[in-house]
């Protein structure tokens, strides 16, 4: 059972444990890319290399104290630094606030950070590192035996085909491989009918490999509901972007990111809204 709390400070906790984690996945998005160690050396300026005092490596708040400049060099420093930080900490209270504290709130949260992670890293270099996807997939498939998918899928392949539902943690674990297989295959198809059909890539298989990934953690069900999500978002706000920003309709859209975004709100929130949308159409 999830223990929930009217109390604010379990939902302080939260915030500040995702602003600490939020900071740490700064590190991830700058140095994964470059195959460098998330661990050595220390955090520093990329501008000048000089070491970040630890007064001045506090979440969000030392940005606004500097002013977005280094205190060594005083160039500007990214936007990207306080913005991860501040997404982590909303959807770690988030999380905690929607589902309460149980083991599968600590499987969202790994799942939340790496998703971040990723999300950055498309939008800065239109890449979704096998580092972060594969292994994450695999941590999906595992965690399904621990904390339960929860998708159904399984559970009714097993009743059309006439077979006992079977363990809990057996159908879990079918969920989410079910989950990895299809999502991750259904956009193989699209993009490979793209390529066929325009002679042009039109999907990376980055996205591919973290639709896996997302169906792993998710489920058949919310992956597809990530994948309607991120197709709509990347639809509005990615031709918005292209008319006012002046781009040609070549420029490369950081569609990992609209799915990233769409699998957060469909772990969150994306259970009701199939619920309500089953009902919608029940009342007719």
């Amino acid at each position: 059972m999830p223990i929930e709390s009217t109390t604010i400070l379990p939902h302080l906790f939260f915030i500040l444990l995702g602003l600490v984690i939020g900071s740490f996945l700064n590190v991830c998005v700058a140095r994964l890319p470059q195959d460098e160690s998330i661990v050595l050396p220390s955090s520093h300026c990329p501008n000048c290399g000089e070491a970040i005092k630890p007064y001045d490596n506090i979440p969000v708040i030392s940005y606004l104290l500097l002013g977005g400049k280094c205190r060594s060099c005083k160039r500007a420093i990214s936007w990207q630094y306080p913005a991860v930080e501040a997404l982590t900490a909303a959807t770690f209270w988030a999380t905690f606030a929607l589902v309460g504290f149980q083991l599968k709130t600590l499987v969202l949260l790994v799942f939340f950070s790496a998703i971040i992670v990723l999300i950055f890293i498309d939008l800065n270099l239109r890449i979704l590192p096998d580092v972060i996807t594969l292994p994450g997939t695999l941590m999906g498939l595992l965690f399904s035996l621990l904390a339960p998918v929860e998708d159904g899928t399984a559970n009714f392949i097993a009743t059309v085909a006439g077979f006992p539902a079977g363990p809990p943690r057996l159908l879990s674990f079918f969920d989410s491989l079910i989950g990895a297989l299809f999502c991750g295959g259904f956009l193989w198809v699209v993009a490979e009918a793209y390529f066929r059909i325009r002679k042009i890539e039109g999907l990376g298989f980055g996205d591919i490999k973290l639709m896996g990934m997302v169906g792993a953690f998710l489920g058949l069900r919310l992956a597809l509901l990530t994948i309607m999500l991120g197709s709509f978002m990347g639809a509005v706000i990615g031709l918005a972007y292209i008319k006012f920003a002046g781009k040609d309709g070549q420029y490369e859209l950081p569609f990992g990111s609209f799915l990233g975004i769409a699998a957060i709100l469909a772990a969150l929130r994306g259970a009701q809204v199939i619920g309500q949308y089953t009902n919608l159409f029940r009342a007719f």
